[in-house]
């Protein structure tokens, strides 16, 4: 296997924009195959944004964002949507079908993408759900289920179809400590098990990189650190420091830019102004 081989996502030279707004300027990112990959940074630096660019849901202003080889966005809509069948993705909100049963929505993606007969679709979901532990909740409905459950069910859809890459938005937000541990434990072992190759996008940074086997952290448009979960926590990068304690000041200020605050109460200077 040669380098190109063990590489299954790979940004070059990514330049996205909202407006005016700069999300990334430059990044360069490599997604190991059978990895656990943790994407990690301040709120709004673009985390989510990297997985929406290798669905080919949304465009690089410039550089090119590949998958197994293959630049996303020269592909036309017919070959994107066969591509995106070798991804799965486990949504901030799990994204579960309230009208439909936990079997019927892990069921879902098979029903539509493949022909597969009832009879191989039944046993593939109750496969599914067995390895997520919910198998027994197959007949409850998404309102039903505590937080954890809903994203476990969440889970097994995403693998429902074998994907290549698994993609994981935030999958800790708002869980209780077991749940979080049994969320952590499943992407590690069904990573493994099944060959995956995972992206995690957390802010839960001491969490994701207990699992994970490289990381990146993005903020201000660049890739400030990257490497094992040991060369992250030892870095002394100012965005890495701030990130791992917490600190409320550092190069994400506590202050959003204003105007001088003692000049605005005398009113000397109109809100808003420089």
């Amino acid at each position: 296997m040669n380098a190109n081989d063990a590489v299954l996502v790979r940004a070059r030279g990514v330049h996205f924009a909202h407006g005016t707004r700069v999300i990334y300027d430059g990044v360069d990112i490599e997604i190991p195959r059978g990895k656990v990959v943790a994407i990690m940074g301040p709120s709004g630096t673009g985390k989510t944004t990297l997985l929406r660019l290798i669905g080919g849901q949304w465009r690089p202003k410039a550089g090119t964002v590949e998958f197994d080889g293959i630049d996303v966005h020269q592909l036309g809509r017919g070959p994107l949507y066969e591509l995106r069948k070798r991804m799965g993705m486990l949504f901030q909100n799990g994204a579960l079908l309230t009208d439909l049963t936990v079997f019927e929505n892990v069921a879902f993606p098979l029903r539509e993408q493949t022909k597969l007969p009832e009879s191989m679709i039944r046993d593939l979901v109750l496969m599914k759900l067995q390895a997520v532990g919910l198998r027994g909740a197959r007949d409850m409905y998404p309102q039903q289920l505590s937080g954890g459950m809903s994203r476990r069910v969440a889970l097994a859809r995403a693998i429902a179809l074998d994907p290549d890459l698994v993609m994981y938005d935030e999958p800790f937000a708002g869980q209780d400590p077991i749940s979080m541990g049994v969320l952590m434990r499943l992407i590690r072992t069904l990573n493994d098990a099944l060959g995956l190759t995972s992206i995690v996008v957390s802010h839960d940074l001491q969490e994701v990189l207990s699992i994970a086997d490289y990381g990146y952290l993005i903020a201000d448009g660049k890739v400030q650190a990257q490497g094992t979960a040991d060369v992250i926590r030892e870095s002394q990068h100012p965005w890495v420091q701030q990130f791992l304690r917490g600190l409320p000041d550092g190069p994400v200020a506590f202050h959003y830019k204003a105007p001088d605050f003692a000049s605005e109460l005398l009113g000397t200077t109109k809100a808003g102004s420089p």
